[in-house]
C-alpha cells in the first residue's frame, strides 16, 4: 500500500491502512476459495470482510468524508456509492447465498471493485486528507474511530 506521503504517520490513517491490508489479504483469501468452489467459505470470509468495513467505514463516512465533501463533492459522493454496492453484496453473506447461483460471481466481481476501492482511497483520500484537515477535525475523526472501534485481530501478548 501507498507510503510516500505520509499520512500513515497519523494513527487513524494508519488504522484505516491497516484495515485495507486485513480486507485485501481477505479477499485473496476468498478467491481461492471460489476457485475451489467452497461457497460456504467464501460466505464466511465475506462476513469477516463486512466485520472490518464496519467500523471502517463509519470513520470514513462520519470523520473524514463529510470534511472533505465540501472540495471534492463528486468523489466523495461515488465513494459512498461505493460503499452501499459492496456493503449489499457482503451483507447476501448472511442470507440465503447458497439458493442463488449467482452470489459467488457477483461476490468476486464486487471484490474486485473493493479493490479498486481500496486503492482510490489510499492513494486519493488519505493524501488529501493529510493536506485537508485541521487539527480539531482530525480530533473529529479520532472521536469517531473511538465510537466505532476496529475489528483487526489483536497481537498476541
Amino acid at each position: 500500500m501507498c507510503e510516500y506521503c505520509g499520512c500513515q504517520a497519523l494513527e487513524t490513517i494508519d488504522e484505516l491502512t491497516m484495515e485495507h491490508e486485513r480486507v485485501v489479504h481477505l479477499i485473496s483469501h476468498v478467491r481461492d476459495a471460489h476457485r475451489d468452489g467452497e461457497v460456504t467459505r467464501m460466505a464466511q470470509l465475506a462476513r469477516e470482510i463486512a466485520a472490518v468495513l464496519g467500523p471502517h467505514t463509519q470513520v470514513e463516512e462520519q470523520g473524514l468524508f463529510p470534511v472533505m465533501a465540501a472540495e471534492f463533492p463528486e468523489k466523495i459522493a461515488a465513494l459512498e456509492a461505493e460503499h452501499r454496492r459492496i456493503e449489499a453484496v457482503l451483507a447476501e453473506a448472511d442470507g440465503p447465498f447458497l439458493a442463488d447461483p449467482t452470489w459467488p460471481g457477483r461476490l468476486i466481481e464486487t471484490l474486485g471493485l473493493l479493490r479498486e476501492h481500496i486503492l482510490k482511497e489510499q492513494d486519493g483520500v488519505f493524501p488529501a486528507a493529510l493536506a485537508l484537515l485541521d487539527p480539531e477535525q482530525w480530533e473529529a475523526v479520532e472521536a469517531v474511530r473511538a465510537r466505532a472501534g476496529n475489528r483487526l485481530p489483536q497481537p498476541s501478548p
